[in-house]
């Protein structure tokens, strides 16, 4: 062992490699996800949850490795970048797929958003006057 082995440069070493094993096994849980969860919302949900955290976790033993402040500015603007995209991202996909008819429907425990395309779907046929109702 170095003389500094229980110096302030070990703890932060120790903590970092902890980040990084920790935000690598989220970062890969959430990969095993997409490949094994069984439709789109269950995906979508193992993709964007623990990624997020994954790399918060990341991003700041990065921040502690490379011991500047001016670093931790850019890794916080890219985390809140992630942050605010990937939840919108997630619920624009969500919604496409909902109606495109790629999930389960027997897989959801409720299913709030059909009153919603039902009602969206019953004023486009109400504009265009084929008054089907049906949506595509």
């Amino acid at each position: 062992m170095s003389p500094d082995a229980t110096g302030l440069d070990f703890w932060i070493d120790l903590v970092s490699a902890v980040f990084m094993v920790v935000g690598a096994v989220m970062s890969l849980g959430a990969a095993i996800g997409l490949l094994r969860f069984p439709d789109l919302l269950s995906r979508m949900h193992a993709a964007t949850k623990p990624q997020v955290l994954g790399l918060f976790l990341l991003l700041a033993a990065i921040g502690l490795q490379m011991r500047t402040w001016w670093v931790w500015p850019v890794l916080v603007v890219a985390w809140i970048f992630q942050l605010l995209t990937v939840p919108v991202s997630a619920h624009m996909v969500g919604r496409a797929g909902y109606r495109t008819k790629h999930l389960h429907r027997e897989l959801l425990t409720a299913d709030e958003l059909e009153a919603v395309v039902q009602k969206a779907a019953a004023k486009t046929a109400r504009e265009d006057g084929s008054g089907d109702g049906q949506v595509n």
